[in-house]
């Protein structure tokens, strides 16, 4: 999903700070699927472009720092993104890995992959001070696997809430 500009800032400079940098391929993302072929690129391009044509930016309630085991991430609760999560599955149920046919879990990954021991103490920090925030969904990103490094293919902007 695309983030508002301020909220990609945010979690951007938060992965800089605490992710590791070897493993910091890409900016901070709240990811909808794991894996959808390659070979249906463009009918899923055509499908998130109907998407994002009819929908608004919508609020994204940032609701709680969580350990995510070896990492950090921070939660995200909104209905309208649950529903468009279903509504993409759906469409696209035949092509769905057993992963990405798991109940949605939104969140934003600002640590992982690192020693336990770290997570903690970085998400005791972040906790500490912690209050509740919005960010916005402003659209859909595509994303292609190239064996390593991700190549971003395209953005699918939704439209200004009037």
């Amino acid at each position: 999903m695309a983030l508002d500009e301020k909220s990609q800032t945010l979690f951007n400079n938060l992965r800089k700070q605490y992710f590791p940098p070897e493993r910091n391929y890409l900016q901070a993302h709240l990811t909808l699927f794991h894996h959808l072929p390659g070979s249906e690129h463009q009918a899923i391009k055509a499908y998130l472009s109907e998407i994002a044509v009819r929908s608004e930016i919508f609020s994204l309630d940032v609701t709680e720092v969580k350990m995510i085991g070896r990492g950090v991430a921070y939660k995200i609760e909104n209905d309208e993104l649950k529903k468009l999560h279903r509504q993409l599955s759906h469409k696209w149920q035949a092509w769905l890995t057993p992963q990405d046919q798991q109940k949605l879990w939104p969140h934003i990954t600002v640590q992982n992959k690192v020693d336990p021991a770290k997570a903690r103490a970085l998400y005791k920090k972040l906790s500490e001070d912690f209050e509740s925030f919005t960010a916005y969904g402003a659209g859909l990103k595509l994303w292609a696997y190239q064996g390593g490094p991700w190549e971003w293919l395209e953005t699918f902007p939704f439209r200004s809430q009037d």
